[in-house]
């Protein structure tokens, strides 16, 4: 029998589609430094388990669509500290951040309309995509110039009568890009001068680096009925399996529509909702713990890839990855090759080929993501691994 056109225009994950070749690497005995995902390392706070241990209604029922009052509060008052004001009625719980995007997409776009994002991109932004029956148009960023966004003129020769959203992530995942000011007034400007919304994921806010200001689309006031904030606890509480995550915004009328698709969804896990409203109690310590490792990591790996020959590479200033460019031709080729024909002493990596987080054909190709979410001693040995892997690649 014949499956969707839609399923068969899906393509894979670029994070994931190798780890039948991991997992073979590793029953053939080789460890595997796992490179390729953004699963933190840091130990999930207490009170979120303490929550759940505590949590005992004798029956375990449907809570509302648009999640449990605790939440929804606790998520206003970590909103507060970033300048950023909303009320009750003004956020619905997701399942994770990704639903969160894929509803924003659904009530903003219809089927054939266009949506406008800078690349490289989240890979999973194309299922999202995909799935909504949206058309991805790239804003075309390059390692070369640091993925800054190009001028105006440039973003606004992409807009057609089909154009209906701007999707972005800040920082960004996989370049670990910050918007600047400047860049956020650009994205602002386009938005009202071409009746735009503006989708931003922000689920990386506390990961900015070298003293950069954080500016977030929820505090312009001026476009707030035209932006949608996207947000997840997955990778500041490193709760990535909890799939918690929000919607949030000052649009009455976006509000009431994807509550309808939270109601088609009936409702977000309970326990989890549980354990995710008591991690605004935790203490800022952990944040300041988490930001000074990523901090430390990051400046390892980046140095690392520098004192590699003809690899190219810009400091991310945000986030937890890094996108490298590399002197090969197919970097798909070269991770398969790490991982089925490659070892530094019974120790390889594995890393995401960056041409899925491309929509413009062709581009990435050269290109992987590295997400600096392990221990420090294993970045070193994992850069090593890259190192020693291209010398021996290009011989």
């Amino acid at each position: 029998m014949l499956v969707s056109k839609r399923i068969e225009a899906m393509q894979e994950s670029p994070i994931r589609k190798l780890v039948p070749l991991s997992v073979a690497a590793k029953k053939k005995g080789k460890k595997v430094y796992h490179l390729n995902i953004g699963q933190p390392d840091i130990k999930t706070p207490d009170e979120f388990f303490q929550a759940i241990k505590d949590f005992n209604p004798g029956v375990l029922a449907y809570v509302f669509s648009e999640g449990i009052p605790e939440l929804i509060d606790s998520f206003i008052q970590y909103y507060h500290g970033y300048g950023m004001y909303y009320e009750k009625d003004d956020i619905l719980i997701t399942n994770g951040g990704s639903e969160a995007i894929l509803f924003s997409l659904i009530a903003t776009c219809d089927s054939g309309d266009e949506v406008l994002i800078p690349e490289p991109f989240y890979t999973n932004y194309n299922g999202f995509s995909s799935t909504a029956g949206v058309k991805v148009v790239p804003i075309t960023t390059t390692a070369e110039n640091g993925f800054d966004l190009p001028d105006l003129k440039v973003m606004e020769a992409l807009i057609t009568n089909r154009t209906k959203a701007i999707l972005l992530s800040n920082p960004g995942n996989p370049t670990g890009k910050v918007y600047t000011k400047d860049e956020i007034n650009r994205i602002k400007d386009l938005a009202i001068k071409h009746d735009l919304y503006i989708i931003a994921d922000e689920v990386y806010r506390e990961f900015v680096y070298d003293g950069l200001e954080f500016v977030s689309f929820g505090q312009l006031k001026e476009i707030e009925d035209r932006v949608i904030i996207t947000d997840s606890i997955s990778k500041r509480y490193s709760a990535c399996g909890a799939r918690i995550g929000c919607v949030a915004t000052k649009n009455k009328t976006i509000t009431k529509e994807i509550m309808k698709l939270c109601q088609s969804r009936l409702c977000v896990a309970t326990l989890e909702q549980i354990g995710a409203a008591k991690l605004v109690e935790v203490s800022k310590d952990y944040m300041k713990a988490a930001f000074e490792e990523y901090d430390k990591r990051r400046k390892t790996v980046f140095n690392a890839l520098q004192n590699m020959e003809g690899v190219l590479c810009k400091m991310p200033k945000g986030a937890f990855y890094i996108t490298a460019k590399l002197p090969v031709d197919n970097a798909e080729t070269f991770a398969r090759w790490l991982l089925t024909d490659f070892d530094v002493d019974g120790e390889t990596v594995m890393v995401a080929p960056a041409e899925g987080f491309y929509a413009t054909k062709g581009m990435g190709r050269d290109e992987v993501r590295i997400s600096y979410v392990l221990k420090e001693e294993d970045l070193i040995k994992a850069m090593n691994v890259i190192k020693e892997g291209l010398k021996a690649y290009n011989k």
